[in-house]
């Protein structure tokens, strides 16, 4: 498996970003997940995007980190927002969740950000599982989903050895 930066609208994170929104639907019920992103909010050294490519060059995992500072949704000033953690269901349990997520906090980290933050949902306790399982705690929420119920927050400092 190889993790390569790619921008955010490239083909390849295109068709994986239809595929994570299709199992968001699937799993709340609803279009998917909402929050307003663009290609720009992870060009270096804002934030970096990151696909990971099998033996045969299918891209297979994906997961970004935007800058946030503090806001009238919640974030604060150093934060890194982590977005589209992903791998499609055949790479599933193979540690590139975790891979991908330990690159996305050192280049955060690298880029001057001091804690890493994210939303997730309810409806997806294998995500909720690796990020308490790498150092995540349940902190204030923020962002785009910060009133819903079925929404969870979590935030890791990055200036702790």
């Amino acid at each position: 498996m190889i993790i390569r930066p790619t921008p955010y609208d490239h083909p390849d994170a295109v068709k994986l970003e239809d595929a994570v929104q299709l199992e968001y639907a699937v799993r709340y019920g609803d279009e998917g997940d909402a929050t307003p992103l663009d290609a720009g909010m992870f060009v270096p050294p804002l934030g970096l995007y990151l696909l990971v490519y099998d033996a045969e060059d299918r891209p297979v995992a994906t997961g970004g980190w935007r800058t946030q500072d503090e806001n009238d949704e919640g974030y604060a000033n150093g934060d890194a927002e982590l977005k589209r953690m992903y791998v499609i269901p055949e790479a599933r349990g193979l540690g590139l969740a975790r891979r991908v997520l330990a690159a996305l906090e050192d280049d955060a980290r690298a880029a001057g950000r001091t804690r890493m933050v994210l939303e997730t949902g309810v409806m997806q306790p294998e995500a909720i599982a690796l990020y308490e399982s790498s150092g995540y705690e349940p902190c204030t929420k923020f962002g785009h989903y910060r009133l819903y119920e079925n929404s969870r927050c979590f935030a890791k400092s990055l200036t702790r050895p």
